[in-house]
């Protein structure tokens, strides 16, 4: 007996991804005031996340719809911050 297939994609919506990469250029305390500022995170949020950026090379630091992704990492470029999207696996 053979599965009929839906004609469309009925998948989940996997979450996409904005991620900041480590660059040489930005401050830690620039990135830091960044993330309060775009993501509204406390101080240690944003310093944890701007850590793992130092030391890990990137940081998640949202998550949601590709436009709600693709909106973020626009906003981030305008800082001058390196982002980018990337659909969760």
């Amino acid at each position: 007996m053979e599965v009929e297939r839906p004609a469309i994609d009925v998948r989940p919506d996997l979450p996409w991804l904005t991620i900041v990469w480590n660059d040489p250029v930005n401050l830690m305390s620039y990135v830091t005031y960044v993330f309060q500022s775009v993501f509204g995170f406390t101080r240690e949020k944003a310093e944890k996340l701007m850590l793992d950026v130092h030391h890990k090379g990137r940081a998640v630091v949202s998550s949601g719809t590709r436009e709600e992704m693709e909106r973020d990492v626009q906003i981030l470029h305008s800082y001058g911050l390196w982002a980018t999207v990337q659909r969760d696996s």
